[in-house]
Formats: structure tokens, C-alpha cells, sequence
């Protein structure tokens, strides 16, 4: 068997965290094989394309990134612009991704599995000396349904494959509403292009049930509420469901939030609602979706409140970890967040509502299966918030550490911007999410660190 020293780090998905680590294991003389189950890199990324990122261009690429770009003469774009998910992919993910070359990039290629060479999660014995070995499918004609199955030798993965593909569901308990699975045909889990005629003409003059309550939703609602004015009198409404009430904290910092144009999200949901565009209906958990004669959808709450019938429900309840192909591995997750357990604490949404994030790295994301790292929004399991230059600084973090440079994985310096919305998330069944009862962890939130914690330098942050 080769030396595992000699064999790649596997990276799972090229998406920007992905990306990112592949640049810096570069960086570091390592060889990364990066898996992307698309065509192209950025495949999730171009699934939104339409939407635009309320971060700037100039805290959405990686330095490391940068300098394996530097040499195909690309141009890094107008730094305070703000790029869509598609002006993103298109003008930096595919030029990094073709920047490390074919060698480097597989696309076409799905994990099925990844665990230890000749161990499954059982065995003690010898394990950390083997490598991981991960199985993939790939886009071939070597079977009857055009799939090849494959193997991959690895000396260590490092799993930046995102959430985007397990959305999560309109009901409340986290598992599908009675019927959601059967009105498929009127939901959609993604934020709508409604630039797109037809995807336009699905939506205009309907009355829309909006699920949901961070920048998705915001987004969606302003969306809705721009088709109403452009639509007069047709008689578009969206409709917001909230599973909590309406409180200071519910639209975000507006125009206290240090990312500006994440503020004005917030803005104008509060303004499709002041508008008479959208209606907001509170602590509303929904536990079923029927229809009605006209095979419109009726949401039902777990109190038994039934809302008027609408044509189209979208559905924005956030994202989570797929960690089916990783049952084999002795992954060490929160058993609430399906994060990290170490990073668990740092991110959890029953206490943070600001956009603060307290540093981390390789140790906050490592697990009992020594060399295996989850990245990216990945790593955040279920908590949403989660920003690309966070991405960016595990993954040099990550990298360090499997080169050996302990010192410089530890250095890690993170400051996010604030939210501008400060003090945990509340008590979950106050209605209006009144605070005055809410616990010190609950009050206090996030917008200061432990003493015990340093923050580092200012530092600009991107994501979505």
C-alpha cells in the first residue's frame, strides 16, 4: 500500500470553503484532490445564482486563493461591489478551481462513503496509521446506468460539502408537516427567481405562504412585495409564517448591522409587511398541509389554527448536514446542532443572535476520527449565520494542521461584523419574544466575548 504521507487530501466539494482548502494545501506543498459531484465548481452556488450576497466582493475570496490566481492573469473584481451567487461562481470559483487543474478537480464525482482502509468504525486496532479510503461514483458508461464505482486512497479528508442539497422541511418538529411530502408540486425550498418569466408567472397575482425567519425569508418576502408593485392589481400577497412572534430582533440590525446590505434585508421584510405586501401571522408551528376543493394549500398548526388557502408555499427553514456517507467514521458532533462539539457552543443559535463568531479552527473541528474535518457551512450542522471568510480562515487553520505547522493552525484571529442584533433568541414560546424572563445565557448573547477569549484584529467578512 502507498506511504500515506505520499497520498492526496481529499476535499469534498468546490464549492468556496472547498476551493479555498484545496489553494492552501497548495500553498503548503500538499496535494489536494478536490470531489465535486457537479459539472462544474460552484454547482450549489450557481443554484442561486439570481441572489445577490450582501457581502462585498472584497470579503469573498481567500488570499491563498489569490496567489494561485495571480499568475492566469485574473483580475479580482471592484472590491465594495456586491457579486449574485452566479457572478461569484463565474468570476472566481471556476477560475480558482481551473487555476489548480484537472488534476486537482474531479467533477462529476459523488462520495457514497468515506472511512478508514481495511477498518470500519469498530475497529480499534492500528487505525489512525491507515489512510482513509472514500468511495465514489462517477459520471462513466462502465455500468449499465452510466455509473463507476471507484476508490480513493486519502491522508486525510476534509468534507466542504455544504448543506445545500438537505433543505429543511415546512413542519415544525424538523420532520416533513402531514401532506408536505404530497403538495410538492405547489412548494419549492430555494428562494425564487423572479426574474425568470416562468418562474415569475408561478408566483404573480398568487397568494404565497412564506416559512421561514432569516435572510432567505427576507429575501423572498422583498422579492414578493417588488412582483406585487411591478403587478398592481393582480393581486399578489405573500403571506409570512413565523413560528415565533414578532419582536426588536425579528427583521435584524437594519442599519446597525456592520454588513449594510444584510441590514437592509431585514429593512425591507419590515417594509413588505408595513406596505400591506405580506401579512405576518406569529407562532404559527406548522404540523400539517392539506387542500382545499381546489387543490390549494391549507397550513395547519399544531394548535389547530387553519390559514386562509394559498396557490404556492416556500419553504426557507434553513439547511443541514447530509452525514449519511459518513457513517463509518467516529465523527464527534453536538447532538442538538450536528456541528462540531467543540464549535457547537461557539455558534448556537438558543444563545447567539449577533453575528459575532468566537475564534476557531483546527482543534474547534476536529473529531475522534483523527484527520477528518468538516468545513465550510458544514460544519455549522444546523446553526444558520454562517459566513464565507469564516470558511476561508478554518480551511487555512485546517490546512496547517495537516501539514504539520501546529503553531500556525492555533494562530487563529477571527472577527465577524455584528448583526446589530444583540441578546440570545429567547424563549421559544414567548409569543412576542419579550426577553425580561430569558436567561443571562439567553439575554446576554453574543456581542461580547469571555475574557478568557481573544478576539483578533478587525478582519472583513463574506458569505450569503
Amino acid at each position: 500500500m502507498t506511504a500515506t504521507a505520499e497520498l492526496p487530501v481529499v476535499v469534498i466539494g468546490a464549492g468556496p470553503t472547498g476551493l479555498a482548502a484545496a489553494a492552501h494545501l497548495v500553498e503548503r506543498g500538499l496535494r489536494p484532490l478536490v470531489l465535486e459531484a457537479g459539472p462544474v465548481a460552484g454547482a450549489a452556488v450557481r443554484e442561486w445564482a439570481h441572489v445577490r450576497l450582501f457581502s462585498t466582493w472584497g470579503e469573498l475570496t481567500d488570499p491563498a486563493a489569490e496567489k494561485l490566481l495571480a499568475p492566469t492573469g485574473w483580475t479580482k473584481p471592484e472590491a465594495t461591489a456586491y457579486p449574485t451567487g452566479g457572478e461569484w461562481a463565474a468570476h472566481y470559483l471556476q477560475p480558482l478551481a481551473d487555476a489548480l487543474g484537472g488534476d486537482r478537480v474531479r467533477y462529476g464525482t459523488t462520495v457514497t462513503g468515506v472511512s478508514r482502509a481495511g477498518r470500519d468504525r469498530i475497529v480499534d486496532a492500528d487505525r489512525e496509521a491507515q489512510p482513509f479510503v472514500v468511495h465514489v461514483t462517477t459520471g462513466t458508461t462502465d455500468t449499465a446506468d452510466g455509473r463507476r464505482e471507484e476508490r480513493i486512497l486519502a491522508r486525510a479528508v476534509i468534507d466542504a460539502s455544504g448543506t445545500w442539497s438537505t433543505p429543511g422541511p415546512a413542519g415544525a418538529t424538523g420532520l416533513p408537516a402531514l401532506g408536505e411530502k404530497t403538495a410538492a408540486d405547489r412548494i419549492s425550498y430555494r428562494v425564487p427567481d423572479l426574474d425568470n418569466a416562468s418562474v415569475r408567472a408561478r408566483y404573480a397575482g398568487k397568494r404565497v405562504a412564506v416559512v421561514g425567519s432569516g435572510a432567505s425569508a427576507f429575501t423572498a418576502l422583498a422579492g414578493l412585495a417588488a412582483l406585487a408593485k411591478a403587478e398592481d392589481g393582480t393581486g399578489t400577497h405573500a403571506v409570512w409564517v413565523l413560528r415565533r412572534g414578532i419582536g426588536a430582533s425579528t427583521f435584524g440590525g437594519g442599519a446597525a448591522d456592520q454588513l449594510p446590505a444584510r441590514g437592509a434585508l431585514g429593512l425591507a421584510a419590515k417594509a413588505a409587511v408595513e406596505n400591506g405586501h405580506a401579512e405576518a401571522v406569529t407562532g404559527f408551528r406548522t404540523d400539517a398541509v392539506e387542500r382545499d376543493g381546489d387543490g390549494r394549500l391549507v397550513l395547519v398548526a399544531d394548535d389547530g389554527r387553519r390559514l386562509d388557502p394559498v396557490d404556492e408555499l416556500i419553504v426557507l427553514t434553513g439547511f443541514r448536514p447530509d452525514l449519511s456517507y459518513l457513517s463509518e467514521l467516529r465523527l464527534t458532533l453536538d447532538e442538538r446542532l450536528q456541528a462540531p462539539v467543540e464549535l457547537a457552543p461557539l455558534i448556537d443559535p438558543n444563545v447567539h443572535s449577533c453575528g459575532t463568531v468566537y475564534p476557531h479552527g483546527h482543534r474547534e473541528l476536529s473529531h475522534a476520527e483523527q484527520g477528518f474535518y468538516l468545513v465550510g457551512m458544514k460544519s455549522y450542522g444546523r446553526a444558520p449565520t454562517f459566513l464565507a471568510l469564516t470558511g476561508y480562515e478554518q480551511a487555512r487553520s485546517v490546512a496547517a494542521a495537516i501539514a504539520g505547522d501546529t503553531a500556525s493552525a492555533d494562530r487563529v484571529e477571527l472577527t465577524l461584523p455584528e448583526t446589530g442584533v444583540c441578546g440570545g433568541a429567547g424563549l421559544y414560546d414567548q409569543p412576542e419574544a419579550d426577553q425580561s424572563h430569558a436567561t443571562p445565557e439567553q439575554a446576554g448573547g453574543c456581542c461580547a466575548a469571555p475574557a478568557t477569549l481573544r478576539i483578533g484584529a478587525p478582519a472583513p467578512s463574506g458569505g450569503c
